[in-house]
């Protein structure tokens, strides 16, 4: 989906303003395209009015927004300052602020714009965390405690893991920099500069796992993301407890799930252990592939989830649908290219005009179909507050139909996903619907709790049966409970940093939400017609 490969011109949306669209062939657009009238205004001011228009239509919350005159938005100084505005006007009754408040900050929770490097030179939101491939560094970096500055995680054949940087590793130097403090001034800023910018090489000092010092100069380049990190199976007891970690839905994980629960079956897993600790989501299509390898052979049939759209987009009928700007936006496939069907809007491609939103048409009903053989008893979902949006999904869609138990701590909370709208040189990513499990369960904004109360270990490895969530995890596998056994509990957050002071909740999550800007907390809907 971030291939340009549709590229539209300004697209304005027709509502009571009687605004008419504009659009502009690609080298993939349909061979009849729509020769409108152009509106007047500049570029920037078209661009600024789409933004508008386009949620006035399409955001979940579009009740909330105001007329076109009082929101006037070409009296915005850029794109970004338009969006943070039309998304603060909802509000969620449990919090008195608006759904996408999010707390000293001027970016909403939600909406984004993701801005093609072709015609930009900006790095897109999407990159590695749900296309599968990057052009980076390609690993990670939380803070343990407040002195501690930790590798969280590094993607397979980056060129990170092959300058032997794994998950654990103790940065003591980033570019000559050794204050690393999470109080020295500007860390965050310099840290997002040198390892998650568009620098083409960093240079590290770094102590491994076995506290042996080591340098690496890692130069930024292509790769594939795989984002299965790591799997084992677990003897407890007499059970098999599987483990995967899985790190984003990309749209190139369906082989190696596959595989993945394929070899938890043939080696008599009954218990499985998930780890999304920073899954911050991706496509909703590899979701259901999870959900469907886990969930219950005799779901099969029943409701998996339900999407809802606004109640603008329930109500139109297909001929209005197909009046309204949602005949400018095709439908693409998880690869970006366009879908075809002989009753498109024009017998030869398919459009947003072309679905239907009322939340009982089957467009809207994904139903389980189990897939593979693993049949499993319980399942656990290791959690933290990076954990969103299609993990979320998973994780609510399974509860009503299985034994699940979260540890770590509450959720992302992203019950919303969405398409992306392009106008001009920008995708724009706004909450679009809400999914709700087959129980009627959704809305949960403030995240999901969890079972368990458990601070992760940075200073141990994927897998290693004494960092404390898989710990925990494996003790429920054993006992029941969550008590872990004395023996075992000294070993747990034992760090070779012993003397700084752990973050506080809050600071973990503002460090996480400033580190690494562009990680992706996202729900990807791939529309589709079931023609």
């Amino acid at each position: 989906m971030r291939n340009n490969r549709f590229t539209h011109l300004l697209v304005l949306g027709v509502f009571a303003l009687g605004i008419i669209s504009a659009c502009k062939k690609s080298s993939i657009t349909p061979d009849e395209p729509v020769t409108p009238t152009t509106p007047s205004g500049t570029r920037t001011e078209l661009t600024k009015d789409s933004i508008f228009l386009y949620g006035k239509e399409l955001y979940y919350w579009n009740t909330s927004l105001p007329t076109y005159e009082a929101f006037n938005p070409r009296a915005f100084s850029s794109n970004e300052a338009e969006l943070y505005a039309m998304t603060q006007y909802s509000s969620d009754p449990s919090t008195g602020k608006p759904y996408e408040y999010v707390s000293n900050s001027t970016e909403p929770k939600y909406s984004f714009f993701d801005y093609t490097a072709a015609t930009s030179g900006k790095t897109g939101a999407l990159k590695a965390d749900v296309n599968g491939s990057a052009n980076d560094y390609g690993f990670s970096v939380r803070y343990n405690t407040t002195e501690d500055l930790r590798v969280k995680y590094v993607y397979a054949n980056s060129p990170a893991a092959q300058q032997g940087l794994t998950r654990g590793c103790r940065i003591t130097s980033v570019n000559g920099r050794t204050n690393l403090s999470y109080s020295s001034s500007n860390i965050v800023d310099f840290l997002n500069s040198a390892i998650f910018g568009t620098n083409p090489s960093v240079t590290l000092a770094f102590n491994d796992l076995s506290g042996n010092p080591k340098t690496a100069v890692i130069i930024s380049a292509n790769y594939t993301v795989n984002p299965i990190l790591y799997t084992n199976i677990y003897t407890v007891g007499a059970k098999k407890v599987g483990y995967i970690v899985f790190n984003s839905f990309t749209n190139n994980a369906s082989a190696a799930l596959n595989a993945a629960f394929s070899n938890f079956a043939t080696q008599g897993v009954t218990e499985l252990v998930v780890d999304l600790r920073y899954n911050g989501g991706g496509y909703v299509s590899t979701a259901t592939q999870i959900i469907n390898l886990a969930a219950p052979a005799a779901q099969t049939g029943n409701t998996m989830f339900t999407s809802y759209y606004n109640s603008y987009l329930q109500s139109i009928t297909t001929a209005q649908r197909k009046a309204s700007v949602l005949a400018h936006q095709p439908l693409l496939d998880d690869a970006g290219k366009l879908q075809t069907f002989t009753t498109g809007v024009n017998g030869k491609y398919a459009t947003y005009a072309d679905l239907n939103y009322s939340p009982t048409a089957a467009d809207n009903i994904e139903k389980f179909a189990k897939s593979g053989s693993l049949a499993l008893n319980r399942i656990y979902f290791l959690v933290t507050g990076s954990t969103a949006s299609a993990s979320e999904l998973t994780i609510n869609s399974l509860k009503p139909v299985m034994d699940v138990k979260l540890i770590g701590t509450t959720t992302y909370g992203k019950p919303v996903g969405f398409f992306p709208i392009r106008i001009d040189k920008v995708d724009m990513y706004i909450p679009e619907f809400e999914t709700k499990n087959q129980n009627g369960v959704g809305g949960y904004y403030s995240g999901l709790t969890v079972d368990k109360e458990s601070s992760e270990d940075l200073t141990k490895a994927f897998g290693d049966e004494t960092e404390t969530m898989l710990a925990y995890a494996l003790a429920y596998a054993k006992t029941g409970t969550f008590v872990i056994p004395a023996a075992k509990t000294s070993s747990l957050s034992t760090s070779t940093v012993t003397t700084a002071a752990k973050l506080s909740t809050a600071e973990m999550k503002s460090a996480d939400k400033r580190l690494d800007q562009n990680e992706f907390k996202g729900m990807v809907m791939t529309p589709r017609k079931r023609f």
